[in-house]
C-alpha cells in the first residue's frame, strides 16, 4: 500500500487564529470535516462524524451576542473522542457488537469540560475492541500498510492525518503511548487517579485506566492540559531546567528494541548532554521486569471482573479478549494482591528516583509501527509506568530511513507535570528536523 502524506495544524496556532478573529468556529469545524472527508477513505480513523452536531455548536458560538468572546480558551477547536468515552447523543460502542447502538445520555466530564472551553466534538474515533488488542479498520497515516497502534488508534491517526489538532484517548497498558509513537504525534498519559477524570469511560482495569491526550506537538499537549485544569489564557513558552537530570532507559530488558530506535534514543541523549543535561545510571533490569509482570496480572484480574457480563457471550468476543478474561478468571485473589503490593513498592522506589532526576527518557515502542493490520504492536514498554500510575509524554520527531516515526517517551513525577511538559518540549525542539537515524 502507498505511503500517505498529511500536514497537521498545531492546536496553539488554531486557538490563536480563532481568538484573533482570523477564523470562525464554523470555518474551523468545516475545515476539519473537509480534511476528514479527504483522509477517511484511506485512514479509516472515525467510527462516525457528528457533522450536524459539530456545525450547530460552531454556529452557536459564532452567532452568540458576544461574538468572538464567547467560549473559553479552546473556542472553536474540533476534537476527536475515542469510542470508549461518552459523548451525549452519540453511541459508545467500544469497538464491539455487544455495545452497538448504546447511546450516551450525557457527556463524560472530560468531554463536558472541553465543551465549556469552547471546543467542539467532531465525532467518535476508532478503538480496538474494549480498548484491548483486537484492531479496528484504522491504518497508519505514514504508511497505509502499517498499524497505527492501539487501542487509541483512531485518535492518533486522526491527529496525524491533520483532521483535528486534539483527540481524546486512554491508556491501560500502552494504548496511548504506542499509537502516538507509531503515528508520529505527541501523547500525554495523565497520572492514574487524576487530575483528569475517567468517569464516562468504558473501563477495563480500574487500577490502571488513565486519560490520554493526543496533539501534533508537546507544546500543544501542555496547552490542552493547562486549559483542562483551569488556565484562562494562552500559556507562555515552557522553561525547562537549565541542567536537567535524566535517567536513560534503553528498554532492552523488556523488548527487542530495533537498531533505529536505539539510535534515536542515543542521538537524543547525546544532544541533551550537549545542551547541559546530566545522565544518571539506573539498574533497570532490577526494576522493570517485575513491574511488567505485575501489570499483566492486575490488568487480567480486573478486566475479567469489569467485563464479566460480556464474557457470558464469548462467541461475540475476539480470541485475544477471551484469552485475557480467561487468564483473569484463573488469577487468584492472592496473586492479585501480590501484584498490587509489587506496584506499591515499585511506585515508592520510582518516586524516590524521580525526586533525584527530572524524568526518565526511553523508547515509546520497540521500533516503528510494524507492517500489517491484524495486530497493534507490543505495549510492553509502557506496562511498568502504567502499573505505577505515572504520567508520560510521547515525544515525536525522529524517523527511520523509510520515513516511519520513532517516538520516545518521558516518564515523570505526577506532582511535576509542568517540568515534564517543558522537558518534552525541549527534546522535541532539539530533535527538530533530524534526518533518518
Amino acid at each position: 500500500m502507498p505511503q500517505a502524506r498529511y500536514e497537521t495544524t498545531a492546536l496553539s496556532a488554531l486557538v490563536a487564529q480563532v481568538a484573533e478573529g482570523g477564523l470562525s468556529a464554523g470555518e474551523a469545524v468545516g475545515g476539519a470535516l473537509e480534511r476528514l472527508d479527504a483522509a477517511e477513505p484511506d485512514i479509516r480513523a472515525w467510527v462516525r462524524a457528528d457533522r450536524d452536531g459539530a456545525l450547530d455548536a460552531a454556529r452557536r458560538l459564532d452567532t452568540a451576542p458576544s461574538g468572538g468572546q464567547v467560549g473559553g480558551l479552546l473556542r472553536g477547536v474540533p476534537f476527536g473522542v475515542k469510542d470508549i468515552i461518552d459523548v451525549r447523543g452519540l453511541p459508545t460502542e467500544c469497538g464491539s457488537p455487544l455495545r452497538q447502538g448504546r447511546v450516551a445520555a450525557s457527556d463524560a466530564p472530560l468531554v463536558a469540560r472541553l465543551r465549556q472551553l469552547g471546543a467542539i466534538p467532531l465525532g467518535k474515533t476508532v478503538t480496538t475492541e474494549f480498548a484491548y488488542f483486537a484492531p479496528g479498520p484504522t491504518r497508519n497515516p505514514h504508511h497505509l500498510a502499517h498499524t497505527p497502534g492501539g487501542s487509541s488508534s483512531g485518535s492518533a491517526a486522526a491527529v496525524a492525518a491533520g483532521v483535528v489538532p486534539l483527540a481524546l484517548g486512554s491508556q491501560t497498558a500502552g494504548s496511548l503511548t504506542r499509537p502516538a509513537a507509531y503515528c508520529g504525534v505527541a501523547g500525554f498519559v495523565a497520572p492514574v487517579g487524576g487530575p483528569l477524570d475517567t468517569t464516562g469511560f468504558a473501563g477495563l482495569s480500574h487500577s490502571l485506566d488513565a486519560v490520554g491526550l493526543l496533539t501534533p506537538t508537546v507544546a500543544d499537549l501542555r496547552l490542552a492540559y493547562l486549559a483542562l485544569t483551569g488556565a484562562d489564557r494562552l500559556p507562555g513558552p515552557p522553561e525547562p531546567p537549565a541542567r536537567p537530570r535524566l535517567a536513560v532507559w534503553p528498554g532492552a530488558e523488556l523488548a527487542e528494541v530495533t537498531d533505529t530506535m536505539r539510535a534515536a534514543l542515543k542521538h537524543t541523549a547525546d544532544r541533551a548532554v550537549a545542551d547541559g543535561a546530566v545522565l544518571v545510571d539506573v539498574d533497570w533490569a532490577a526494576r522493570t521486569p517485575r513491574l511488567a509482570e505485575a501489570h499483566a496480572t492486575v490488568m487480567a484480574y480486573e478486566a475479567a471482573r469489569a467485563l464479566a457480563a460480556e464474557a457470558t457471550q464469548p462467541e461475540r468476543l475476539s480470541a485475544p479478549l477471551n484469552e485475557l478474561l480467561a487468564r483473569g478468571r484463573a488469577t487468584t485473589a492472592a496473586d492479585y494482591r501480590h501484584a498490587l503490593a509489587v506496584a506499591e513498592r515499585g511506585r515508592t522506589e520510582m518516586l524516590a528516583l524521580l525526586g533525584d532526576v527530572d524524568a526518565v527518557l526511553g523508547p515509546a515502542a520497540p521500533g516503528p509501527a510494524p507492517e500489517g493490520l491484524t495486530a497493534t504492536g507490543s505495549p510492553v514498554l509502557s506496562r511498568p509506568w502504567q502499573l505505577l500510575g505515572l504520567p508520560t509524554v510521547t515525544v515525536p520527531g525522529h524517523r527511520d530511513g523509510r520515513g516511519m516515526p520513532l517516538g520516545l517517551q518521558l516518564i515523570g513525577h505526577p506532582d511535576r507535570l509542568e517540568r515534564l511538559f517543558a522537558l518534552g518540549h525541549a527534546i522535541e525542539e532539539a530533535i527538530g528536523a533530524t534526518g533518518p537515524v
